[in-house]
C-alpha cells in the first residue's frame, strides 16, 4: 500500500521563504511618499527663501499654522477616504459651524460654554444626515455631499442675511476673551515675532487619535474592511452602514472645531469660511498616501500632506512668487503625488 504525498506546493523548501526587504516594507507604508516630499519641498523653500524669512520664526509659525488648520480637517478625511467615500460637503460645514457659533453668541446671547458644545452638535447632526442619505440612497456620496455643500452654503448666506441683513457677524469683545474659549483659541508660546497657536496641539491630538483607531482598534480593521469591499466586509459581520456614518460625523466634527478655533481667533465669521477646505483636505489625505479608491491610507501620511501644503501655500511667499500661482502648485503637487503613490505601491507589491 502506497501513501500518497503531498504536493510540491504545499510546502515551500526553506530557501524559498525569504524575509521581506526592509525597502519594499518602508516602500509599503502609505505615508513614505509624503514623507519624502515634505522633506523635499521644506529643503527647496528653505534654499530659494531662507533669506526672506523662510527659515525665520515668523515663518515657521505661518505655516505651521496653515499646515494645523487643513490638517485637523485632512486626518477626518483620510479615514473616510479609507472607508471608500467622500466629504464635498465639509467646506460648508466650516462656514455654517462658524456662523451657528457666531450667531448664538452674538445674537442670541448664549454663553460660550453652551454655544461650542451646541456647534458640535449641530455638526455631527449634518454628518449623521450625510451618512444616512449616502446609506438609504445608495447614490455616491461625492454627489450626496455635493448636494449638502450647496444647500448649507445657500442656507448659510440667506438666512445670515436674513437675521442680521449682514455676511459677517462679529463676536463681542467679551466673548473673544471668554475662558471657555482657551482650548480652541490661545497662544502656546512666542518666539521673537513668530507665535505658535494652539491649533498645533489639536493638529497633532487628532493624527494621534486617527492613528490609534486605525492601526489598534477593531474599528480601524472595520474602516480597511470596508474601503476594500463593502460586500466582503458585510460577509465577515462587519456593521458597514453604523462605520460610514461615523465616518461622516467624524469628518463634520473636524470642520465644527475647525470653525471652533478660527472664529474666536479672527473675531468674527463670514459666510465664506470654509470654501474650498474640503479639496484642500481630500489633497492632503492623497498627498499623504491615500488612495482615492478606498482601502488604503495613513492618517500620519495626512499629517506630511498637511506640512507640504502648508509649506508651499507660505513658501512660494518667501521665494517671491505671486500666491496666483498657488493653485498651479497646488494642482501639480496633486498630480504628482498620485503618481507616485501608484508607482510605490506598485513597487512595494511586486507588481508593473
Amino acid at each position: 500500500m502506497t501513501t500518497a504525498s503531498a504536493p510540491p506546493s504545499a510546502a515551500a523548501p526553506p530557501s524559498r521563504l525569504r524575509a521581506e526587504s526592509p525597502l519594499r516594507r518602508i516602500l509599503s507604508r502609505p505615508e513614505s511618499g509624503a514623507l519624502v516630499g515634505a522633506i523635499v519641498v521644506f529643503v527647496i523653500f528653505a534654499v530659494l527663501g531662507g533669506k526672506g524669512g523662510f527659515l525665520s520664526p515668523t515663518g515657521f509659525a505661518g505655516y505651521l499654522e496653515l499646515a494645523a488648520q487643513v490638517g485637523i480637517l485632512g486626518a477626518s478625511v483620510t479615514l473616510l477616504m479609507i472607508a471608500g467615500e467622500f466629504d464635498l460637503s465639509i467646506g460648508s460645514v466650516i462656514g455654517a459651524c462658524g456662523l451657528f457659533l457666531a450667531m448664538l453668541i452674538s445674537v442670541y446671547s448664549v454663553p460660550v460654554a453652551i454655544a461650542i458644545p451646541a456647534t458640535f452638535a449641530f455638526a455631527l447632526a449634518i454628518g449623521f444626515v450625510n451618512g444616512w442619505l449616502v446609506i438609504r440612497t445608495g447614490l455616491p456620496s461625492f454627489i450626496v455631499t455635493l448636494a449638502t455643500q450647496l444647500i448649507l452654503r445657500g442656507a448659510t448666506i440667506a438666512l445670515t442675511r436674513q437675521i442680521t441683513n449682514l455676511t459677517i457677524v462679529n463676536l463681542p469683545d467679551a466673548a473673544k476673551s471668554d475662558p471657555a474659549f482657551i482650548p480652541f483659541a490661545t497662544t502656546l508660546f512666542k518666539i521673537d515675532t513668530g507665535t505658535f497657536k494652539v491649533e498645533l496641539v489639536w493638529w497633532i491630538i487628532v493624527v494621534v487619535l486617527a492613528s490609534w483607531v486605525l492601526m489598534r482598534t477593531r474599528f480601524g480593521n472595520w474602516i480597511y474592511a470596508v474601503g476594500g469591499s463593502a460586500q466582503a466586509a458585510r460577509y465577515v459581520g462587519v456593521p458597514v452602514n453604523r462605520v460610514k456614518i461615523l465616518l461622516f460625523m467624524g469628518t463634520a466634527a473636524s470642520a465644527a472645531l475647525y470653525a471652533c478655533v478660527v472664529v474666536p481667533s479672527v473675531g468674527s465669521a463670514n459666510v465664506r469660511d470654509g470654501t474650498n477646505r474640503e479639496f484642500e483636505a481630500i489633497i492632503t489625505a492623497v498627498v499623504g498616501g491615500t488612495l482615492l479608491t478606498g482601502g488604503y491610507g495613513s492618517a500620519l501620511g495626512s499629517a506630511f500632506g498637511a506640512f507640504i501644503l502648508g509649506t508651499t501655500q507660505l513658501g512660494i511667499n518667501f521665494v517671491g512668487i505671486n500666491s496666483d500661482w498657488y493653485q498651479v502648485v497646488l494642482g501639480s503637487i496633486l498630480l504628482l503625488a498620485v503618481l507616485a503613490n501608484t508607482y510605490l505601491l506598485r513597487r512595494a507589491s511586486g507588481t508593473r
